[in-house]
């Protein structure tokens, strides 16, 4: 018996929802885990990056399957810019980062992408990627022995931090070695859901919080209110993840078998990334990103339709209503996302060596010497410098900042 076209679509959409929910559920770990660390609503991430993802569909014309969620770049200026500024202000800072991807994304369309390369080499965004986990190496041991980020007040005693960090580190690690599938896909949600069930069991979760909450709730939207000073510390940090954003495009187009950056344009990619950051800070959410773990999952799948992608976008912004759900990532004790994080920042450090390494510069010579140093130096080393009007540049963004003029002020090296 032959269907009719109408129950014919229904199945095909219905088989396309529930793909784009399993590419959410890849997704969910490392993209609840920024506004669990930062301080953020983990709703409203839920949200912006549904809203992220839709905005960026629009913006490249639904040609490209990428999923965008919650930037691990950003992490360790939004939890100094949170200590320092406040929430309103950091999101003013995101939101110009949001912007100089707009910036850079109007430079390729009119030079080129070789000319962003020029700008921005690897022996640029390198260190600088590896100054991103290097800084936030205190937070993740901090956090493992059971303190706070900043290690000034002690959370949960050392003993049982270290039992449940450890455990939520060892599973991390084997599920990313030897995960078959889709287990393989989700390391980071394993291990967070290891780690919570011990601490279940060692009775360090307090469900209270959970009863009380509402099953249904507007996420907690938070506006940006402008600060020239978290503007000048956190946009420079979108120099890194915006060299990254060309390696994900060009990862999802091999295996796609498709030229994204011809068609649409990386341009109009970075476009899209931009403006879905730009969003994502206005309603209170961490910056978005292109999705390695998504993109996986495609090549496990096999299946390159966008429209996936629009499912899982949807689904996140279903799920970002469910006031439960909210309360519940927020009991996780800290131990448990200190052992994800020793793995996740090192984690980071060591993309940024291996752009460096793939790269094949000689980082003896003079030039790179000196480019290399004086970023990992001035980034993990904390050096700051007045701007005038009483604000600073320092951290990661002095870091960038600093890497990019001496990249085009030092004489190039000659090739033989």
């Amino acid at each position: 018996m032959n269907q009719s076209p109408s129950s014919t679509e229904y199945s095909f959409q219905l088989r396309h929802a529930v793909l784009g929910a399993q590419m959410l559920f890849v997704a969910f770990g490392a993209l609840v885990l920024v506004p669990l660390l930062t301080g953020l609503d983990p709703n409203v991430a839920l949200f912006t990056a549904g809203a992220g993802t839709l905005l960026f569909q629009l913006v490249t014309g639904g040609k490209v399957p990428i999923f965008l969620a919650s930037s691990f770049a950003f992490i360790a200026p939004i939890i100094y810019g949170v200590q320092t500024w406040g929430i309103p202000a950091t999101l003013s800072g995101l939101a110009a980062a949001g912007g100089l991807y707009v910036v850079l994304s109007i430079f390729i369309k009119l030079r080129g992408v070789d000319a962003i390369r020029k700008v921005l080499p690897e022996v640029v965004t390198g260190p600088v990627i590896m100054v991103i986990g290097l800084t936030l190496a205190p937070v993740a041991v901090n956090m493992a022995l059971g303190k706070t980020g900043d290690g000034s007040a002690v959370l949960v005693p050392e003993h049982a931090a270290l039992t449940v960090s450890l455990v939520s580190l060892a599973v991390t690690i084997l599920v990313s070695l030897l995960g078959k599938g889709w287990l393989r896909l989700v390391p980071i949600l394993s291990g967070i859901a290891a780690g919570y069930v011990l601490s279940v069991i060692m009775g360090l979760v307090d469900f209270a919080p959970i009863a009380k909450a509402s099953w249904l709730a507007v996420p907690n939207f938070v506006s940006p209110v402008w600060s020239w000073e978290a503007v000048l510390f956190v946009t420079p940090v979108a120099i890194a993840p915006a060299i990254e954003h060309f390696g994900d495009i060009l990862a999802i187009g091999a295996i796609a078998d498709k030229d994204y950056i011809r068609d649409p344009g990386v341009h109009r990619t970075m476009l899209g990334d931009g403006l879905a950051t730009s969003l994502a800070a206005c309603l209170g959410g961490p910056p978005n990103t292109t999705y390695s773990e998504v993109t996986g999952a495609v090549a496990l799948t096999r299946v390159f339709n966008p429209g996936v992608m629009t499912w899982a976008a949807v689904t996140a912004v279903a799920l970002a209503f469910v006031g439960k759900l909210g309360v519940l990532l927020q009991t996780i004790p800290v131990p448990v996302m200190g052992g994800i994080m020793v793995l996740l920042f090192g984690a980071i450090t060591v993309v940024g060596i291996n752009t460096l390494v793939r790269a094949g510069e000689d980082l003896m010579h003079p030039r790179n010497l000196a480019i290399v140093a004086v970023i990992l130096i001035f980034g993990v080393g904390g050096m700051s410098l007045p701007t005038g009007a009483g604000t600073r540049l320092e951290g990661i963004g002095l870091a960038g900042i600093v890497g990019v003029a001496l990249n085009l002020v030092l004489p190039r090296i000659k090739k033989s």
